[in-house]
């Protein structure tokens, strides 16, 4: 396990200069990335789905996948917009959709630890299930009875930052110290590692699991309200991919997907780079179908040269 780890930040270095020289080749191409405009778009634009990841990063080392957190945020965002035309004050229609979340993610880890069924199953189902509810709850339409003041939470300013920026960084600080400087945060490596190991230990296993599921779902839940407001509307399709590229952020920032090794700091550094991915290529102009492919492509070759070094000796 060790040796994984040492691996494990040898590869999130590599990544860190291989997201330093991306950006340089990106300043001589594109003379507009580097403005302050345009890195605060990158933030703003990486901000929901690396909020969702920094949830990821807990259930890939606790040893879990969850493949619904598209499906999971999309649905937030219609619900909110939902409860918000039904009349129930936005407060409380946000604190009802976080609390909706939660339950989704513990229903996930319940069905895991209960019921042996695999989260990759579970998730799988909800992927499906939870776009089919977005679409029930708007008739396949989007809602849009948000006020004025709802469009801060998405597209705000803050301190001269944007606010899903800020509160990117607040989740970012929160986990990270959950993860590196708590028991809990021991318990997640350790039962990634070795569940068996660690419930001898005397950890909860059980409840380890459910929580790391229902903090990632959560997350999704804030992170489709964040969206919803930035579009100003609740959309059935919205979030739709999300899950593939949240996972992809995870493990290009070194994080193992067998469980027991990652860092939420390897994360941020792969929800960057996928987001100066996009942007470098919109700013040059890269018809959307060809930056499909390159994205592609460019996250296969990071993930290969995580693997590489990771496997290294």
């Amino acid at each position: 396990m060790f040796l994984d780890k040492i691996r494990s930040y040898a590869a999130q270095v590599m990544m860190e200069i291989i997201l330093i020289v991306l950006c340089l080749v990106l300043a001589l191409s594109a003379p507009n990335f580097l403005t302050l405009a345009n890195l605060l778009n990158v933030l703003r634009t990486i901000s929901m789905q690396g909020i969702i990841a920094f949830g990821m990063t807990m259930v890939i080392v606790s040893g879990e996948i969850d493949l619904s957190v598209g499906s999971a945020a999309g649905f937030a965002g219609c619900l909110i917009a939902y409860l918000t035309k039904v009349g129930i004050p936005i407060p409380i229609g946000v604190m009802m959709t976080l609390a909706v979340g939660f339950g989704i993610g513990s229903f996930t880890g319940v069905m895991r630890t209960k019921y042996q069924v695999p989260s990759f199953i579970t998730t799988l189902a909800l992927l499906t299930g939870l776009r089919g509810g977005a679409l029930l709850i708007t008739k396949g339409f989007t809602l849009t009875p948000f006020p004025d003041w709802f469009k801060f939470l998405g597209g705000g300013y803050l301190f001269r930052m944007p606010f899903p920026a800020l509160v990117l960084i607040v989740a970012f600080i929160g986990i990270h110290f959950v993860m590196t400087y708590t028991s809990f945060g021991r318990s997640v490596y350790a039962v990634g590692g070795n569940a068996e190991t660690a419930r001898l230990c005397g950890m909860d296993v059980t409840l380890v699991r459910i929580l790391v599921l229902a903090i990632t779902g959560t997350l999704c839940s804030l992170s489709g309200i964040m969206l919803a407001s930035r579009i100003n509307s609740g959309s059935p399709s919205a979030g739709q991919g999300w899950e593939l590229e949240v996972i992809s952020a995870v493990i290009i920032g070194g994080t193992s997907l067998a469980g027991g090794v990652g860092t939420v700091w390897g994360t941020l550094i792969g929800v960057v780079f996928i987001g100066v991915i996009t942007n470098g290529m919109t700013l040059l102009n890269v018809p959307i179908y060809g930056q499909l492919v390159v994205k592609g492509l460019l996250i296969l070759v990071a993930v290969l040269i995580n693997r590489m070094q990771q496997t290294s000796h």
